[in-house]
């Protein structure tokens, strides 16, 4: 009766222990995997750790992906990197409900621990629940709901874990691994290329794949904990067939930066004919371009994202183009520098493609609309200057 008692405090959160129970043989962990969903930050998927004891009649959720929009300076602190993810603790049966109501499948792997092992991982699961440890800085890549697995693993059980990579028939950079579950000509992947910088194109160890629960999910079939396999047996909960996503291509942004690269091409021809400048164009180009590009030096100098760093999108989206463009607006007549200025322009942009050719930054394909766009006005202006 006691034990039925403890459950209940255990489900509603309304207690604080100082001592986890005591598991009993027929006791098991797992990691759930749930498949990635329709919304940008269900895209991956997510991971979670189970804890189900028949003879306590427990069965909870463990999970380290739990954020909340009312946090005060939330979005601040999203933009400036310091994003706080907390441990929820909840019953499976109501973690699970969101997932039948999605129709997303859930898949469990039982992992194959002793006794005295599931009782030290319940520990660490209680003593990081408690409310002064189970917030935790979230970084995206590198310390996520799913990253965490192969951490906890590890810090628990040291180096008798083993993250074999036999299945991997290639080791990917992080942006090779976002881009298989985001569509290139999407504009969620175009702005999170936008925002990566040349960090992320490093390849990933073994263990940071894990921070794609899919990932995450089959390494845990090839990891050994003392040489034998950590997973005990694996099963579906939920089985739902994989969400898909058709895209409209008018709606994609290359159908509109192609779109901007012919409306540009046909005004700068206006132009030409008639030795003309439209003001109106050039000021719009610049000023996006340079507040783009402040942004983007914000995110790498200003805030402490471990994947926005050194990023050479700046070279096109250039952060000067936002003060030139209230010089160029004011006067038809260029001014005596704006040739210099144009050749920089164009010089940057080459500079650019010599780093994507070498690999030291890939950038989204996307992008090469915005740069011939860019490059057709730079060469104009140019060829203007000089009438």
């Amino acid at each position: 009766m006691r034990q039925r008692l403890f459950l209940i405090i255990l489900l509603v959160g309304s207690w604080a222990f100082s001592q986890a129970p005591q598991l009993s043989e027929k006791s098991q962990i797992s990691l759930l995997t749930c498949a990635a969903g329709d919304e940008l930050y269900y895209a991956f998927g997510h991971s979670a750790f189970r804890v189900q004891d028949p003879v306590l009649g427990v069965d909870v959720v463990y999970n380290y992906g739990t954020f909340d929009f009312n946090q005060p300076n939330f979005y601040l602190n999203f933009v400036k990197g310091r994003m706080i993810y907390s441990l929820s603790r909840r019953s499976f049966d109501d973690f699970l409900f969101e997932y039948e109501l999605e129709k997303r499948w859930v898949k469990e792997q039982i992992f194959d621990l002793t006794l005295e092992e599931r009782n030290q991982m319940l520990a660490f699961f209680e003593e990081n629940y408690l409310p002064q440890n189970r917030d935790y800085l979230y970084d995206p890549l590198l310390n996520n709901c799913s990253s965490i697995t192969g951490t906890i693993l590890k810090q628990q059980y040291g180096d008798t874990i083993v993250f074999e990579d036999s299945h991997l028939e290639e080791r990917y950079s992080f942006r090779q691994l976002v881009r298989q579950f985001l569509d290139t000509n999407s504009w969620s992947m175009f702005g999170i290329d936008l925002a990566f910088g040349s960090k992320v194109d490093r390849t990933a160890t073994v263990q940071e794949h894990m921070f794609l629960p899919y990932y995450a999910m089959v390494q845990i079939r090839h990891t050994t904990k003392d040489g034998k396999p950590l997973l005990k047996r694996e099963r579906t909960i939920l089985d739902y067939a994989e969400h898909t996503k058709q895209h409209f291509f008018p709606l994609t942004p290359l159908f509109w930066f192609i779109l901007l690269l012919i409306f540009t091409g046909i005004v700068t021809y206006f132009d030409y004919k008639h030795k003309v400048r439209s003001r109106w164009l050039d000021f719009s180009l610049f000023l996006i371009t340079g507040l783009i590009g402040i942004f983007l030096l914000f995110l790498w100098l200003a805030t402490d994202h471990t994947s926005t760093p050194n990023n050479f999108n700046v070279l096109w989206a250039f952060p000067l183009n936002a003060i030139v463009a209230f010089i160029f607006v004011f006067d038809d007549k260029l001014p005596d520098w704006s040739p210099k200025y144009m050749y920089a322009m164009l010089g940057l942009i080459g500079l650019m493609v010599v780093l994507w050719i070498f690999h030291v930054q890939i950038f989204s394909l996307v992008v090469i609309p915005l740069l011939l766009t860019l490059a057709v006005r730079y060469i104009y202006l140019i060829l203007y200057s000089k009438l």
